[in-house]
């Protein structure tokens, strides 16, 4: 131990400078515009500023568009989405502090999150540092105590790769799939894809489809939040898309480029394959991911796989569809340890396959059958394996779900709840043809060509997942502080999802923290008879049983 705060200690005193030149740096804006139009409220769900705008529709998703210098575009999007900015922040730091509820923590975080980020401000492109200073300008003065308003911002833009880089905070794993050729019914690329990264239900609400028109590069749209102007997952003018899917990281020791800005750099400055291959070639990034390429230029799909330390695209020149979930394919990772036993032991594997399956079924995909396929909640062979497995494509917590036509320039975003409400389409070719453009009923969608919203929501299984959902946190709760649950309480749990393997599981470690041997060894027993998610969660089970029965005999 004495070793460890020797060796921090060390380490803040060795980076002091670099600390220090990180907090005081501060983008140079002179050569942008500096003030934009007053914005103008036309309604609660409605607001121009210019020619910038921001209105929401009737699905619930929030409609942005801005245009201008890096610089103007972050103070547009900051002056029109400042409500949902502040919000989705509270929401963010929220989750944060339930992580970490301990002041003196999150002080010990603070601190160590400021010498983590010292290299990040040097990694990321000067007209992004500008963008998120506009941006910032209408950043919450309540979190200054974290840290000052630019800073915090540029540092969330980190939080997708810090989230799958230290697992515990499970707050990703993505599904994503392109089928192309002879494979759609119209030969052309189709590309769908869930983006589950979660960082509570709040977190999600309120959705930004961003259209955005750039001094420079090329015009984009993006499924977004506020305070976010990186890519997760996103379409260009001319058809070239862009998603992400984490892969398996080693704990990196200093953040570089975030992954959302190195996918807007492609967005904005690639139309085909190759071009997005030499802008990934020249970033360096922290964490380990596979960049989804699609491109209506290549008709095609392929996945950028970087890391710290490697790079390889994977591409299947024989084929006419393209899976990816949370490992990689390239022969440059084939030898990779980490990406060999996140293969064996996480879920990834198991969702690529149960994908393949699902293309299988499927002669010719439509933009229908990928929603469909996105939806899906059922294990290998439509088996029940419980609602939430992130062993299922749908885990019903997804952030977003999208599906893509390249060359066509349609795009399908789903709204709430999950995957589950309608897909709102979206035709990029009419978007851009005017500046600024225009709406029709108040929103830049088509809605003729809207995908239906799944009737999975209006079931009693769905309730009784939603249900379960509030339950599992209330017993987590109870067993962390130690206090007694009534035992209806846990069969109910049980019964809100009786094809999970963690209701029993929970239910299991209750027992065994009371002592209630007999009961906790019953309910390890059953968990280990459904579909449990990973290799360590079956490890801990039969951890459990194994003592269970020795203290038993």
């Amino acid at each position: 131990m004495l070793h460890c705060i020797c060796a921090l200690i060390f380490l803040f005193i060795t980076t002091s400078c670099s600390v220090s030149k990180s907090l005081n740096d501060v983008p140079d804006v002179s050569q942008y515009s500096t003030s934009i139009p007053e914005r103008v409220i036309v309604s609660d769900s409605s607001f121009t500023s210019g020619n910038n705008f921001l209105t929401k529709n009737k699905q619930g998703l929030w409609e942005l568009y801005v245009e201008g210098d890096p610089f103007e575009i972050g103070m547009q999007t900051g002056s029109l989405t400042r409500e949902l900015f502040n919000k989705q922040e509270h929401a963010f730091l929220s989750k944060i502090n339930e992580l970490v509820p301990s002041k003196t923590k999150q002080y010990f975080l603070r601190k160590v999150i400021a010498w983590y980020n010292r290299k990040m401000y040097l990694n990321i492109p000067k007209e992004y540092k500008a963008e998120i200073y506009g941006l910032s300008r209408y950043a919450s003065m309540n979190y200054d105590y974290i840290a000052p308003n630019y800073l915090r911002v540029l540092y969330f833009h980190g939080a997708h790769d810090i989230g799958h880089a230290f697992q515990d905070l499970a707050l990703v794993g993505c599904t994503t799939f392109a089928a192309w050729g002879n494979k759609t019914k119209d030969g052309s690329l189709i590309i769908g894809r869930n983006f589950d990264f979660y960082a509570g239900d709040d977190f999600a609400k309120d959705k930004i489809i961003a259209f955005v028109n750039p001094d420079a590069g090329h015009k984009f749209m993006s499924v977004t939040w506020g305070g976010m102007v990186g890519v997760v997952s996103g379409m260009n003018e001319h058809g070239l898309t862009v998603t992400i899917n984490a892969g398996k990281s080693k704990v990196p020791l200093v953040a570089k480029t975030p992954v959302s800005i190195l996918t807007r750099e492609i967005l904005q400055y690639a139309s085909t394959i190759d071009e997005a291959i030499v802008i990934a070639k020249k970033r360096e990034v922290f964490v380990s991911e596979s960049l989804f390429i699609g491109s209506a230029i290549d008709k095609k799909a392929v996945t950028i796989e970087v890391s710290p330390n490697n790079f390889g695209v994977f591409e299947v020149p024989n084929s006419n569809q393209l899976i990816c979930a949370n490992h990689f394919q390239s022969e440059a990772y084939a030898q990779d340890k980490n990406n060999i036993k996140h293969i064996a032991e996480s879920h990834s594997k198991y969702r690529y396959e149960r994908m393949e399956e699902l293309l299988q079924e499927h002669e010719k995909v439509t933009p229908q059958i990928a929603v469909d396929i996105l939806r899906n909640k059922e294990g290998m062979q439509d088996k029940p394996i419980g609602y939430g497995n992130e062993k299922a494509l749908n885990q019903l917590l997804a952030h977003h779900s999208i599906v893509f036509k390249p060359e066509q320039g349609i795009v399908w975003v789903s709204s709430n709840p999950y995957q589950l409400g309608e897909y709102v389409a979206y035709n990029l070719k009419d978007i851009f043809k005017d500046t600024p453009p225009k709406l029709s009923m108040g929103t830049l969608s088509k809605s003729k060509f809207n995908i239906e919203k799944d009737v999975f929501q209006y079931t009693k299984a769905f309730q009784d997942y939603e249900t379960y959902r509030i339950m599992k946190t209330q017993i987590e709760e109870a067993i962390a502080n130690k206090k007694f649950i009534e035992p209806s309480v846990l069969l109910d749990l049980q019964n809100a999802n009786p094809e999970y393997w963690e209701a029993y599981y929970i239910v299991g470690e209750y027992y065994y923290q009371k002592k209630y041997y007999k009961a906790a060894l019953k309910a390890f027993e059953k968990a280990n008879t459904k579909e449990i998610t990973t290799i360590p969660n079956k490890e801990q089970i039969e951890f459990y049983t194994k003592k269970l029965k020795r203290k038993l005999n």
